[in-house]
C-alpha cells in the first residue's frame, strides 16, 4: 500500500496569493482554490496510490513552537535570510483551514520537507512525493508537481547524486550560498564518474578546496532528514559510528 504526502507549505502560499493585474483574493475564494488543489492532487496521485491514503504536511512557525534547526547551523549566509518578511494576508486562514479540513501534520523545530522525508524513508520508494519544491527530488519516491503537473521517479541513487549537487550550487530560495558560478551543469562536471557516496563526497571536498566546514554547513541545510533527530555526517563519519 502507497501514500501520498502533501506539501502543504506551497499550497498554503499558492492559495493566499492573490494574480498579477487580478483584484485581491477572497478567503473564501482562497478556501475552494485549497479544495481544488488538494482534490487535484490526490486524483492525480491515484494512479501510484490507489487508495487515496494521504498525509498533507505544514511547518509550524516561531509563535506556536516552531522554529527551524537550521537557523543554528546557518554561519556562511542566515538560512532564508533572502525572504520578503511580509506575508500573503490570508495566509493565516489558508493554513488553520488546511489544518482542520484535512488530515495535516505540522512540524516543530524542523521544516515539513523533513517530516515528508522522514514518513517517505519509512514507507518505501513506492511512495508519492506531491510537492513543486525541487528540494524534494533527494527523497527516492515517486515525486508528483503539482504546479506543473509532471511525474519524476527517483530512486536512491538519483536522489543521492541531486543532493551533493545542490551542495557545489547551493540553493538561492533558502539563501544558501554554493560555488561561484557552479551551477547545475559545471557540478554534473565536477561529479562526473562517481560511483559511490564516498566519490561524490571526495569530489564535492575537492571543488571546495577540502574547506569541510562549508561542505558540512550546506549538506546539513540541504538534507532532508530521514529519522527524527538526525544531523547530517559525512560518510566516513557515519561508518566509523557504525563499526
Amino acid at each position: 500500500m502507497s501514500k501520498t504526502l502533501i506539501d502543504g507549505d506551497i499550497i498554503a502560499y499558492r492559495c493566499s496569493f492573490s494574480k498579477k493585474g487580478e483584484p485581491p483574493k477572497t478567503l473564501g475564494q482562497a478556501l475552494r482554490d485549497v479544495d481544488d488543489l488538494v482534490e487535484y492532487t490526490l486524483t492525480e496521485c491515484s494512479f501510484y496510490n490507489t487508495s487515496k491514503s494521504y498525509t498533507l504536511y505544514l511547518t509550524g512557525g516561531s509563535g506556536n513552537g516552531g522554529g527551524n534547526y537550521r537557523d543554528d547551523i546557518a554561519v556562511t549566509a542566515v538560512y532564508k535570510g533572502n525572504r520578503p518578511k511580509e506575508k500573503p494576508e490570508l495566509l493565516p486562514y489558508v493554513r488553520q483551514y488546511l489544518e482542520e479540513a484535512f488530515e495535516t501534520e505540522v512540524s516543530y523545530g524542523e521544516e515539513a520537507d523533513d517530516l515528508i522525508a522522514m514518513e517517505a524513508t519509512k514507507i518505501g520508494p513506492h511512495v508519492v512525493v506531491a510537492s513543486a519544491d525541487k528540494d524534494m527530488l533527494q527523497i527516492p519516491a515517486y515525486h508528483f508537481n503539482f504546479n506543473t503537473g509532471v511525474w519524476k521517479t527517483v530512486d536512491y541513487w538519483q536522489g543521492l547524486q541531486f543532493f551533493y549537487t545542490q551542495i557545489l550550487t547551493g540553493d538561492t530560495a533558502d539563501n544558501i550560498k554554493g560555488l561561484f558560478r557552479v551551477g547545475p551543469k559545471k557540478a554534473e562536471k565536477i561529479l562526473k564518474g562517481a560511483q559511490t557516496e564516498d566519490d561524490l563526497w571526495d569530489k564535492v571536498l575537492e571543488a571546495y578546496d577540502g574547506d569541510l566546514d562549508r561542505v558540512v554547513e550546506n549538506a546539513r541545510l540541504l538534507w532532508l532528514r530521514r529519522y527524527q533527530g538526525e544531523l547530517w555526517e559525512p560518510p566516513h563519519q557515519r561508518k566509523l559510528k557504525e563499526d
